[in-house]
């Protein structure tokens, strides 16, 4: 059996690692002319731990993309703890996890996003997902997302089904009647054998650079017309709507005294109304 303590390192480490790969590949993809920016900060009870964040803005290919990691430790206030799973008695946890918004210049290349987080409370699971934005209908993209998707969910013996079906309920405005992009998988919750569940949470995070890649790749080098932009802003003000109204992480890290510039990283630099 694995030490709690040794399995907090080992995710907070894979945690680090994936987030200093997912730079260098997306700065690849800017063929170098555009560097993340790094901030690291900390809670204001800084034994209580902080984050890294990685902004590029204003690029060829990425309007605005973040890549956060954090690894934290407190105590939930008692109106939220009941919402977490194995902290209603004591409201303590731990909690480490990546998490990246990319929303890219071209209106015709999807805005991406993905998240994996390893919580203790007086349980431990893993948590996390990749979901995918257009603001334009396109069948073969849809494919080669799921394709990937289900690859991974099937290598690791996951309810890949399942795991759309979250994602599609989770990724709903309820307001709108309408569902924010073309879903992609989300699971939590993740309890049963540690060790598989790394593994699969690893894979996950290796899969979204290469989905990543593949989608951006396909359409890098198409035009669009300010009629496309506009139509991608309003599609943007929707991404803004579920993540300040509806998003469990966004509520999570408000709730554990996370880095609000952090928490708020997912929004887009430019949204429209109409």
């Amino acid at each position: 059996m694995i030490h709690s303590d040794y399995k907090k390192k080992i995710a907070s480490s894979w945690f680090a690692y994936l987030q200093k790969q997912i730079c260098q590949e997306f700065e690849f993809l800017e063929k170098g002319k555009k560097k993340f920016i790094r901030r690291e900060w900390k809670k204001k009870n800084k034994v209580e731990g902080g984050g890294t964040s990685f902004i590029l803005s204003n690029g060829n290919i990425f309007e605005k993309v973040g890549v956060n990691k954090s690894t934290v430790t407190g105590k939930f206030s008692k109106e939220f703890r009941n919402k977490i799973l194995g902290a209603n008695k004591n409201g303590k946890y731990w909690a480490s996890g990546i998490s990246v918004v990319a929303h890219m210049k071209n209106p015709n290349i999807p805005a991406i996003h993905f998240n994996s987080r390893f919580i203790v409370t007086t349980k431990e699971w893993f948590g996390g997902g990749i979901d995918v934005t257009p603001c334009q209908k396109d069948l073969k993209e849809e494919n080669l997302v799921h394709e990937i998707l289900k690859k991974i969910c099937v290598q690791n013996k996951k309810d890949y089904q399942k795991y759309k079906n979250w994602c599609d309920e989770y990724f709903y405005l309820p307001h709108r009647k309408e569902a924010r992009g073309i879903g992609g998988i989300f699971f939590d919750y993740e309890t049963d054998n540690w060790i598989k569940n790394f593994k699969f949470v690893r894979d996950i995070g290796l899969g979204f650079i290469e989905l990543s890649k593949k989608v951006i790749k396909r359409k890098s080098n198409l035009k669009w017309t300010q009629k496309e932009k506009e139509k991608q802003l309003i599609k943007r003000g929707r991404y803004v709507e579920f993540n300040l109204l509806y998003d469990r992480g966004t509520k999570f890290g408000l709730n554990s005294g996370g880095n609000i510039e952090s928490i708020l990283m997912s929004l887009p630099p430019e949204a429209k109304w109409k």
